[in-house]
């Protein structure tokens, strides 16, 4: 699942990644594009128990892959 944040103001980027979250099934990747790094969102996954790969963009943007 690929989720595009970009544009959005926060918290919606946030928000509308822990609601795909909850979707996300056993063995998926949710992989977000957000126009900065998602600082407060790493703690939230941690506590979740996910784990996640960061990976700058040539446009600015981030690419995070979420997963367990």
């Amino acid at each position: 699942m690929i989720l595009d944040n970009r544009g959005l103001e926060p918290p919606q980027p946030m928000m509308r990644t822990l609601a795909a979250l909850e979707t996300l099934g056993e063995n998926e990747v949710l992989t977000i594009i957000n126009d900065r790094r998602p600082m407060f969102l790493y703690e939230q996954l941690e506590e979740l128990g996910y784990k996640q790969r960061t990976e700058s963009q040539n446009d600015g943007s981030f690419k995070i892959e979420i997963f367990r």
